[in-house]
C-alpha cells in the first residue's frame, strides 16, 4: 500500500510547528480535523499526553539538583559545571525529538532564543534548568508575564550581572540588553540615560554567586529615586523596588515598539527571512491588541496570506537538521548507560554541524536565517552526518529495518524511493530526487527491485541520505 501523503499545505503547518513531519504526526493531525485544529490542541500543551517525553529528565539526574546541590558536585568532582550543561543540551534534544508537545518544544526554542541564556557559562549555570522551566511554562501564554519571570530570574541576573550590581556599584548589562534585545530594540529611540535608568530600577535582585546559589532581594542595594525609560517614569521611593520593577517590564512588553520587534522575529522564524510589511503589522497589532498574548499573535500569523505562501522558505538550522533527521527516520533513543549514549552522540552531531544547543556565544541567541546556515561547510556537515545516521552509526538508538521501509516487493527502484520519500519526507518523491538516488545508490530507476537484501547496507544509506540531502528535508 502507498503511504499517505498530506496536502502542501497541511505539511507545511506541521513542519513549521514540529521539529519535522512524520507519519505519526500526520496521523495525529487527521485525527484532530486537520492541521488548524492539531496546533489549536497544541497550544494547550496541558491537554496533550506526554509521559514519555516527560519521564526523560530521569535519564539526567543531575538535572533535578537544586542550583546550590549542582554546584557541590561540581566542586567534589561528581559531575562538572561542562558535564551538567551537556546534560542539559542533550536533555532538550531528546524531548524535541520525542515530545508529543511538539508546538511547546518549537515555542520554548523561540523565547529561549530571545531571551537567551548560554549553556555552560560562567556564574548563571547553576540555576540555568529551572531558567529553561520558566520559559517553558509562559512559552504559549502572555510575553508579559514570561518577561518579568526571565529577567528577575537568577540565572538572567547572573548571565548579565545584575545579580551583582548595586546603587553603590550599577552595572548597565541587563538593563541595556532588556532595551535592545528583549523588548524595544535598537531603533526604538532609547537613549544611554534611559540604559542606566533601566538598569537602576533593576537593582536589589541578587544571587550569591560562588557559595550557596541563594537567589534573594535586597532592599539595601536598590536603587531608589525618580527614574525615566522612555515613556515610563516612577517616583521609585520605597527601597523595595519589586513592584516597580514589574511595572516597568510589563510597560516594556506591551510598547509598540516590542509589538515591533517580537512581531519581525516570529515571522522571520515561522514565515520567511524578509517578511513583508502587512504580515509585520498584523502580527505586531495581535500582539498589542491582545494584551501580549502570544497564542492570539500565533493565529494572526497563521492565517495571514504570507504564511500559506511561504512552503519551503525556511532554510532548517543544524540543530533543527538533526533532530528532524532522527524524527524522520523514526530512531527511538536507549536510556543511557554509558558516555557512548544516543542524546550524547546527537549532542556531538549538532556541534559537528554548526549549532549545538544554548552554544552561541552572545547574548543575541543564534540566527534563524539562510545566509547564517547554508555555507558549504555546513551543507558538507550536514551530507556527511545524514549518511552516518542512515546506516545506523549512532549508538544507544533502535533503528527500524530495511525492509520495513519497503513497499510490497517486486517493484520498480524508482517505485521504491518514492514509497520511502513518503515516510521520510512526508510527500512524494519528485523525478529529480528518483534521479538522484538512482545516480547516488548506483540503481537504474527501472530495475525491478526483487528482496530487500537487493538493496545491501551501503545502498539503502544512498538512498535514505539522498532523500535527507535533498531541499524537501533541509528546509521546513
Amino acid at each position: 500500500m502507498t503511504p499517505p501523503v498530506p496536502s502542501t499545505q497541511t505539511r507545511h503547518l506541521l513542519n513549521r510547528f514540529s521539529y519535522g513531519v512524520t507519519p505519526a504526526l500526520v496521523q495525529e493531525s487527521e485525527a484532530r480535523g486537520g492541521a488548524q485544529n492539531w496546533l489549536e490542541w497544541q497550544m494547550q500543551p496541558q491537554a496533550v499526553s506526554d509521559s514519555y517525553a516527560d519521564g526523560l529528565k530521569a535519564w539526567f539526574p543531575y538535572l533535578s539538583y537544586t542550583p546550590g546541590k549542582m554546584w557541590q558536585a561540581h566542586l567534589a568532582d561528581q559531575r562538572s559545571a561542562s558535564d551538567l550543561m551537556y546534560d542539559f543540551a542533550r536533555w532538550t534534544i531528546l524531548r524535541r525529538t520525542y515530545s508529543q508537545r511538539q508546538l511547546l518544544e518549537v515555542m520554548t526554542d523561540f523565547w529561549s532564543n530571545l531571551l537567551y541564556i548560554p549553556a555552560p557559562v560562567d556564574r548563571a549555570w547553576p540555576h540555568r534548568v529551572p531558567y529553561d522551566q520558566v520559559i517553558r511554562s509562559h512559552a504559549l501564554g502572555r510575553f508579559s508575564d514570561m518577561l518579568v519571570a526571565a529577567t528577575t530570574h537568577p540565572a538572567m541576573g547572573s548571565f548579565l550581572d545584575n545579580a551583582e550590581s548595586t546603587v553603590w556599584k550599577l552595572n548597565e548589562n541587563l538593563g541595556r540588553e532588556l532595551l535592545e534585545l528583549h523588548t524595544v530594540g535598537r531603533t526604538s529611540g532609547y537613549t544611554e540615560e534611559d540604559v542606566v535608568n533601566s538598569a537602576r530600577i533593576l537593582t536589589g535582585y541578587r544571587v550569591d554567586i560562588n557559595d550557596s546559589w541563594v537567589a534573594f532581594y535586597s532592599p539595601d542595594d536598590h536603587y531608589t529615586g525618580a527614574v525615566k525609560v522612555l515613556g515610563y517614569s516612577s517616583a521609585n521611593t520605597d527601597p523595595d523596588g519589586r513592584d516597580v520593577a514589574k511595572a516597568y517590564l510589563r510597560y516594556l512588553a506591551r510598547h509598540p515598539a516590542t509589538a515591533r520587534s517580537i512581531a519581525r522575529r516570529l515571522c522571520v522564524r515561522f514565515v520567511g527571512d524578509d517578511p513583508s510589511l502587512s504580515l509585520l503589522q498584523s502580527v505586531a497589532k495581535a500582539f498589542k491588541s491582545s494584551g501580549t498574548d502570544i497564542k492570539q499573535t500565533l493565529r494572526a500569523m497563521v492565517s495571514h496570506p504570507d504564511f500559506a505562501q511561504a512552503v519551503g522558505a525556511k532554510v532548517r538550522t543544524p540543530s533543527e537538521d538533526a533532530i528532524a533527521t532522527y524524527r524522520a527516520l523514526d530512531v527511538r533513543a536507549i536510556r543511557p548507560s554509558r558516555t557512548d549514549d544516543f542524546a550524547n552522540r546527537v549532542t556531538a552531531q549538532t556541534d559537528f554541524m554548526g549549532q549545538r544547543p544554548f552554544d552561541w556565544p552572545r547574548p543575541d541567541g543564534s540566527p534563524d536565517v539562510a545566509d547564517a546556515w547554508t555555507s558549504a561547510g555546513r551543507m558538507l556537515n550536514s551530507w556527511s552526518i545524514h549518511r552516518s545516521m542512515s546506516v545506523g552509526a549512532t549508538a544507544g538508538a533502535d533503528y527500524r529495518s530495511r525492509a520495513s521501509w519497503l513497499p510490497a516487493l517486486p517493484a520498480r527502484f524508482d517505485t521504491v524511493v518514492d514509497h520511502i520519500a513518503r515516510q521520510v519526507l512526508a510527500c512524494p518523491a519528485s523525478s529529480a530526487l528518483c534521479d538522484a538516488a538512482s545516480v547516488y545508490a548506483a540503481i537504474p530507476r527501472g530495475q525491478i527491485i526483487t528482496t530487500a537484501d537487493t538493496l545491501t547496507n551501503v545502498r539503502m544509506a544512498a538512498l535514505m541520505s539522498t532523500l535527507l540531502n535533498s531541499p524537501e528535508h533541509m528546509t521546513r
